[in-house]
């Protein structure tokens, strides 16, 4: 019940706290030095939002069915596939004009298996199966078929895992899988959905004031923002989209240009979502080169090593640190802390009052037992004390029993006189 408990609790906070981050997934995150006057490239690739401008596209999305058996051996069957613009391709001939999918599937999104004269070989767990290559997404769905010849058996049930259908032998039925998503149903559309911009922060601007450098489109649109694009000193290859590399050159490298600059790469078809984000740091510029010397330098034992300029001055590049990081620039990194903390405030707490219910229940049952004691001692004392009582009396009345008197009254006064003042002795001990 704990863990439990505290899985909640750490879920709860998790989402608060990225239900306000807007700010997609950063890949990257680096620092790199150029130095002054030199050119400067901010490396931006990515292989999944290449696109061609061909008839490829459609073979990205397909469909198919698949059968398991597991009576009377464990088998595996393609039932039929299918892509956009391409007819079904049935797998068994005794399947055709008898098992077929809508002729519109990729256009209204329902790749339900129609079965038509339905036997008892058609039993088994069918799958239906959607890939999409380009964007990597896949989706199954499972329903398991089973048949009878009574029309009072006929059912449809969920099991909690998957549908379960009970059909007649001889009649059609329909398996249903549906789904709608833009990502299966409008393939023609994807040039319109790819989108890929630079936006540049300088030194002590916050993230929401960044500037806007370059919108790029895969439909071949650009535009720019800024003077930096307009005096060509700030470029991306026109091939960007074909070659995913969307790279930004800055040609004769000035201390304005350092600052905080970030490639965005959203491609809303596929839900793709990217920052890759550069540091970059402006040094001081080469220093002019040595001149050339017309005499014949002297032979020495050192070996002949091309003339190198102070290693400060070459590009310093640092290779990629920060993976799947969502970088602390907006106020959801705020929220998102302050839920951390608060799920931790209750956990403790929660931890705290179980201690005390658990304590004050073992002190209640140590006070019971206790009294339960006491009160037992009290009955084995008092016991013991009659049983006393009744032994000295017996002690009393057998003492003097051989003594001569003259009558029983001299001996009952002078045998009571006896007992009492042993019981007082006693009782004073």
């Amino acid at each position: 019940m704990i863990l439990f408990l505290i899985s909640v609790v750490v879920l709860l906070a998790r989402a608060w706290g990225q239900g306000f981050s807007t700010v997609g997934v950063v890949v990257e995150a680096s620092n790199i030095t150029f130095p002054a006057g030199s050119q400067a490239v901010l490396p931006c690739q990515s292989s999944r939002m290449v696109w061609t401008r061909d008839t490829l596209k459609d073979r990205q999305r397909v469909v198919h069915w698949d059968l398991v058996r597991s009576s009377p051996e464990y088998s595996v069957e393609r039932v039929l596939d299918m892509s956009p613009g391409v007819k079904e391709r049935l797998y068994n001939g005794f399947n055709k004009g008898r098992i077929t999918i809508p002729k519109t599937a990729f256009t209204d999104g329902n790749f339900s298996l129609v079965i038509n004269n339905v036997g008892t070989a058609d039993r088994g767990l069918y799958t239906c199966n959607l890939h999409h290559h380009y964007c990597q997404q896949h989706q199954s769905i499972q329903i398991q078929l089973n048949t009878t010849k009574s029309a009072r058996k006929e059912k449809r049930i969920w099991d909690g895992d998957k549908m379960v259908l009970v059909v007649m032998v001889g009649s059609s039925v329909v398996l249903p899988c549906v789904n709608r998503r833009p990502l299966w149903v409008e393939g023609q559309q994807e040039d319109q959905q790819q989108v890929a911009h630079w936006d540049w922060q300088s030194p002590g601007v916050r993230p929401d004031g960044a500037d806007r450098l370059v919108d790029l489109y895969a439909s071949g649109e650009r535009r720019k923002y800024g003077p930096l694009f307009s005096q060509n000193q700030m470029s991306v290859s026109d091939d960007a989209f074909s070659a995913g590399d969307f790279s930004l050159t800055i040609s004769k490298l000035q201390p304005v240009h350092k600052g905080l600059y970030s490639c965005h790469l959203h491609h809303h078809y596929c839900g793709l979502n990217e920052r890759r984000i550069f540091r970059l740091i402006v040094g001081p510029p080469l220093p002019p080169a040595p001149p050339l010397l017309t005499a014949a330098p002297a032979v020495s034992n050192v070996p002949d090593v091309p003339h190198a300029l102070p290693k400060d001055y070459y590009p310093n590049v640092e290779g990629p640190r920060v993976v799947n990081v969502i970088l602390p620039e907006q106020r959801g990194h705020f929220y998102q802390q302050m839920g951390y903390i608060l799920a931790t405030f209750f956990l403790l707490a929660f931890i705290v009052t179980i201690v005390i219910v658990l304590t004050r229940r073992r002190k209640k049952r140590g006070s019971l037992w206790l009294e339960y004691n006491i009160q037992r001692s009290e009955r084995v004392h008092g016991r013991e004390e009659i049983a006393l009582d009744t032994s000295e009396l017996k002690a009393c009345n057998q003492q003097h029993q051989n003594s001569s008197y003259k009558n029983n009254l001299l001996k009952e006064r002078d045998m009571s006189k006896d007992c009492n003042k042993e019981m007082d002795g006693k009782f004073w001990k």
